[in-house]
């Protein structure tokens, strides 16, 4: 006696890869379209070309006496269901770049490569080229390579069109110049402007905004606003990275602070020594309009706020207070807005935000 599925009937045609929902030919056509993206990132320490099971990168071309690498992974939250509902793909990328290369210049390192992971439920080559154009366009900004990646489709655990990405950089920094280093009562405490939310925050965004006071991502963010809400909470993050390494040539700095999920003080209290408290002033730089449409819709406290979002200050340098200025001027040369935020005080280890 034998038994046998009915799928196993000769009479009946057998599955292929792209009926049970994974396109291998769409994902060929995909790596075609982002290999320019791809080159444009290239470092001369890049080895090779994309296609390749790995991605090399020479070492020995950087100049360290005593090197140490430097590894950080992120993501980009639930920021990636906004670029999914508005159909805009081509900024989620640079969010994505930012979140790693910028945690890997707070320890004082130069991002060297980076590689991307993009899920998909169903692989549509113009909605991963979109989204590949944006990292590269952050690796870029980073001054970091884009040496590898992998595209994966998920059918039956995505939905058509939804997407997530996440991402893995390295970086490099000579052992003697590892950050945070000094950090000391009275020290100054500079703030550099972040236009939007980053990639931190958005469930709540998403739950006072869209379900609490019923917007709308295709109307306009404020009354006035030119842009629309959906814009608006698009908005790339800035990378710091290149400014911040550049403002180590000008003047000393005791430590950079990438303010991410935790807010202000969550990540500053992740620099201060035993005894040191750290104390920012609200009011001393202008904060984004999309901070308070978020407040007023959700009625979110104050300290809330704080911990959650970062209210305008993508991220904080630490530095001895006669240096304040020059490194105003220097980063404001670099591009970003910057402002004089608060300073290092005596007192338990902490962050007290003050207005």
């Amino acid at each position: 006696m034998t038994r046998g599925r009915s799928t196993d009937r000769p009479d009946r045609p057998g599955l292929t890869y792209a009926q049970s929902g994974v396109d291998i030919a769409a994902g060929e056509r995909a790596v075609e379209m982002i290999k320019a993206h791809v080159r444009s990132t290239f470092r001369p320490e890049v080895v090779g070309d994309i296609g390749g099971f790995g991605g090399l990168f020479s070492l020995g071309r950087l100049e360290h006496a005593d090197p140490m690498l430097v590894s950080s992974t992120d993501g980009v939250g639930t920021k990636s269901m906004l670029a999914t509902l508005t159909g805009r793909y081509d900024t989620i990328g640079i969010d994505c770049v930012a979140m790693s290369a910028d945690d890997i210049a707070t320890l004082g390192a130069e991002p060297l490569f980076f590689l991307d992971y993009i899920s998909v439920g169903r692989l549509v080559p113009e909605q991963v080229d979109a989204i590949v154009s944006g990292v590269a366009r952050g690796c870029r900004d980073a001054g970091c390579a884009l040496i590898g990646g992998e595209m994966s489709e998920h059918p039956g655990l995505l939905e058509p069109g939804e997407f997530d990405i996440v991402g893995f950089a390295v970086g490099v920094v000579d052992r003697r110049a590892v950050l945070p280093a000094g950090v000391q009562a009275g020290d100054a405490i500079i703030g550099l402007a972040s236009p939007g939310l980053r990639s931190n925050g958005y469930s709540l965004a998403r739950r006072a905004l869209l379900e609490r006071a019923g917007r709308r991502l295709d109307e306009p963010a404020w009354k006035g606003a030119h842009r629309t809400l959906g814009e608006e909470l698009l908005v790339p993050s800035v990378i710091y990275a290149k400014a911040l390494l550049d403002l180590r040539r000008h003047v000393p700095v005791h430590a950079f602070v990438h303010v991410t999920g935790g807010g202000i003080p969550g990540n500053l209290t992740r620099v201060l020594p035993a005894h040191c408290h750290g104390v920012v002033r609200r009011g001393r730089w202008e904060e984004p309009r999309i901070f308070a449409e978020i407040q007023a819709a959700g009625a979110v406290a104050d300290d809330e706020m704080e911990r959650v979002f970062n209210l305008g200050l993508g991220m904080l340098v630490v530095l001895p207070r006669g240096e304040a200025h020059r490194a105003l001027d220097a980063v404001r040369s670099a591009g970003h807005e910057a402002w004089l935020v608060g300073e290092v005080t005596d007192g338990p280890t902490g962050v007290s935000i003050t207005r």
